[in-house]
């Protein structure tokens, strides 16, 4: 425990939340509707009163307003634990690294919110409402996007961004005729995961691969009357591939039955699909619509947001279930 690991993920995901601001452009037209110019809205990863504190530095705005304002930043302001995504603590998953196709093993990942806040900043309210409008009809209220967390073993995750509410205010010095600054604030919630070290590993001869237990029931004469065999095969109760089948297509309820996916042509009744952990068994496919058992395997019943990976459990994932798996046999056979 606590050896030294770092796979960047706060940091990949605080840089993948400042690129979706980062091409924001405001127009100023003229009276006859022609475009006099054009700003590209620079943004800058810090505090707001940093900002704030540059212009009470340069108190007079009668300048050119691009040379202040407009301008936005942005900032990590917060992180919690999200128990309502809490997977299995001791399970593990294995992968191949993508550099040397070595098998990795890795637990499953912690689940953590970060949140963030974004500041705009700007003299005129048209501006304000430009780049706002550039914004708002991305997030209903989540815009996904895929990360890649682990870079060594390509493990890649849909993080939803939530945007969380809108706040509102006018800084004024002097009289009312003299605007300093009009400042929105948006605040979201990145819905990302956590991973742990990740350790070499090699699929050996540890995994049961088949089991089969017999025995002879007779009477004292040590006669056998009948003889029973028991066989099983294991069946993987994950993906572990990592192969993305679709995603769902509209927010999952712990109660809901009927999911929709953006794509079922590649699902079949009977088969079983893995979406954040959980194992779900497909009765039947209707169009995009799956009818489903929730659960399955004792894997946790969980809620699941628009742009969820759905990926398939099949015989190519049997084949990397985790060594040391005994399937419930512990004993030992003579």
């Amino acid at each position: 425990m606590f050896e030294y690991f770092y796979h960047e993920i706060i940091r990949k995901t605080v840089v993948s939340f400042g690129t979706l601001f980062n091409g924001i452009t405001i127009k100023h037209k003229d009276d006859a509707g022609n475009i006099k110019n054009s700003i590209r809205v620079p943004l800058a990863y810090g505090p707001t009163q940093k900002f704030l504190a540059r212009l009470e530095q340069v108190p007079n705005l009668n300048k050119p307003v691009q040379m202040n304002l407009p301008r936005m930043s942005f900032e990590l302001i917060g992180m919690s634990y999200d128990s309502s995504r809490k997977l299995t603590m001791t399970q593990t998953f294995l992968a191949r690294d993508k550099d040397n196709n070595q098998i990795k093993r890795a637990y499953l990942p912690v689940p953590y919110n970060l949140n963030f806040e974004l500041s705009i900043m700007t003299k005129l309210n048209d501006d304000m409402l430009q780049i706002v409008e550039q914004i708002l009809p991305y997030f209903q209220p989540n815009y996904t996007l895929t990360v890649d967390l682990v870079q060594e073993i390509g493990e890649k995750r849909d993080i939803p961004i939530v945007l969380d509410n809108i706040s509102m205010t006018d800084n004024y010095e002097g009289d009312y005729t003299e605007r300093r600054a009009l400042i929105y604030t948006l605040k979201f919630t990145a819905k990302t995961y956590l991973f742990g070290p990740v350790s070499s590993d090699s699929v050996s001869s540890e995994i049961i691969k088949k089991v089969s237990l017999g025995f002879a029931a007779g009477e004292a004469s040590g006669v056998a009357r009948r003889e029973v065999t028991y066989s099983v095969e294991p069946r993987a109760i994950q993906n572990y591939t990592g192969t993305v089948t679709t995603t769902v297509a509209i927010d999952i309820e712990r109660s809901d039955t009927l999911i929709q996916v953006s794509d079922a042509s590649s699902i079949n009744p009977g088969s079983y699909i893995d979406i954040n952990q959980e194992e779900l068994y497909v009765e039947s496919v209707s169009g995009n619509t799956l009818t489903v058992r929730r659960g399955q395997d004792s894997t946790t019943i969980l809620s699941h947001v628009s742009g969820s990976e759905v990926k398939l459990i099949t015989a190519a994932d049997d084949l990397l279930i985790e060594p040391g798996d005994d399937f419930g046999f512990t004993g030992s056979l003579d």
